[in-house]
């Protein structure tokens, strides 16, 4: 809690009004801003009210904490990015920081039937090389195979499933409450959204012509192609509308948790609030 403090003590009127008119020096500030976000989430995934989780946190709420530690993870490494001005490496990240964040919003949403499905769903491939070691494949017969079979068994044995606790997520295909991410994203966001945020940056991850177009190639006059050599530059559009998805599942996670300061909560709307100032800044200025 005092970490949280301390980071948006330095956020007096002063400060802020620098950050806010020293136009040339919006993008540094504005990564300053992006850490000091994602130290936060780091250390609400840390808070927990001692007498409902005097130790840890159960197979119920594990789950989504899980989500929310790779959330900030992998937020860390995006502002490293854009430090570095690289455009397109940030774009590889984001989805699946998206994807965590919609999917620990849904988790957060249900009941403890949705959180046993989403973690045996994370077994399809598991029982897959369960199978393939009872066809007696070579690969087994290494030491690494070996490492890999006990490994498995070991967290089934902790959960207590069988090969035979999987027919409710056989008969979904292994899909979440048998939804694809573009319903749950539905339920959680908003599909409009959809195309622009997650489904185009599938194409930073699997590849596109499009996403050649954009990063990779230069146009000739005459209509053919060159190398384009470089990585594309980065500004604050790049990551400013992704916290949009992350504020959420750590309120929620606050109150599942029975985390009810105040301060908490308020800090995770100025994160909002300020966000929403520093993107509509940056936007009038690249208008101008």
């Amino acid at each position: 809690m005092e970490e949280i403090h301390n980071i948006i003590e330095k956020y007096d009127e002063s400060y802020v009004n620098d950050f806010l008119n020293s136009l040339d020096d919006l993008g540094s500030y504005a990564g300053t801003f992006y850490k000091d976000v994602a130290e936060i989430y780091d250390a609400i995934t840390r808070i927990k009210n001692p007498e409902r989780n005097p130790n840890g946190f159960s197979l119920d709420d594990a789950p989504i904490l899980g989500l929310l530690i790779r959330i900030w993870k992998l937020l860390k490494q995006i502002i490293r990015f854009y430090e570095e001005n690289n455009a397109e490496f940030i774009s590889i990240l984001e989805r699946p920081l998206i994807e965590a964040a919609v999917v620990s919003s849904y988790l957060l949403q249900n009941n403890s039937n949705v959180l046993r499905d989403y973690r045996l769903c994370s077994y399809k491939n598991r029982l897959r090389i369960l199978r393939n070691y009872r066809k007696g494949s070579a690969f087994f017969q290494t030491k690494a195979g070996n490492r890999l079979l006990r490994s498995i068994k070991a967290k089934m044995r902790f959960e207590g499933l069988t090969e035979n606790s999987f027919s409710f997520q056989k008969e979904n295909k292994w899909k979440l409450q048998g939804k694809t991410f573009y319903e749950i994203f539905d339920t959680v966001v908003d599909e409009q959204l959809y195309a622009s945020t997650y489904g185009m940056m599938s194409e930073s991850i699997h590849g596109s012509w499009n996403d050649s177009m954009d990063h990779c190639l230069i146009q000739n006059d005459d209509g053919t192609f060159s190398t384009y050599p470089f990585f594309q530059p980065a500004d604050m559009r790049y990551i400013s509308p992704i916290l949009i998805f992350c504020n959420d599942p750590y309120k929620r996670w606050l109150s599942r948790i029975d985390a009810h300061d105040p301060f908490l909560f308020d800090v995770l709307d100025w994160v909002a609030r300020f966000n929403t100032i520093l993107f509509e800044k940056f936007s009038r200025i690249y208008d101008e």
